[in-house]
């Protein structure tokens, strides 16, 4: 047994529980578009439709999601680890040579999920080091797409490791 003072370790251990890999996407105060990779997305309730996601304090784009009003997360598709790559970066414009479509409140919104979320900002939470986001879903599509998996530090689909 080991004591949650050891980062590494508990790392790992969180790690055991699988999760799907989904992007976050909004439109900062300044009208930027904004996105990062998320797998802290789960639902919350069915009345109302709720959603949760969280955002650390020292993320790149902290400052547009926790002023945003609006958000929408995008459920990733197993064939999609180069999008979880590119939106997990640090690069300024993710968003470079992807055909998005203008989600409600211009929120970009791109053209490849499993699902996608569109939410309006319900509530904020502290949480550690994180902001624990609540949202209301306001409109939604799923697809019939297989979900992209993150398992034990490695991506999988279909039960399989990928990549």
């Amino acid at each position: 047994t080991m004591t949650p003072n050891e980062p590494d370790n508990i790392r790992k251990a969180y790690g055991c529980f699988a999760t799907g890999v989904a992007v976050a996407t909004t439109l900062g105060a300044d009208g930027a578009r904004a996105g990062m990779t998320i797998s802290s997305f789960n639902s919350v309730s069915l009345d109302p439709p709720l959603v949760l996601w969280s955002i650390a304090y020292d993320a790149h784009c902290f400052d547009a999601f926790s002023q945003a009003d609006h958000f929408a997360i995008h459920v990733l598709g197993e064939n999609q680890q180069d999008l979880s790559g590119r939106f997990a970066s640090r690069d300024e414009d993710k968003f470079v040579g992807l055909d998005c479509a203008e989600g409600l409140h211009g929120n970009p919104i791109l053209p490849e999920f499993a699902a996608c979320f569109e939410c309006s900002t319900e509530h904020q939470y502290p949480g550690g080091d994180h902001v624990i986001i609540v949202g209301r879903v306001r409109r939604f599509e799923g697809r019939e797409l297989d979900p992209l998996i993150f398992y034990r530090g490695e991506f999988h689909g279909k039960g399989n490791r990928i990549g």
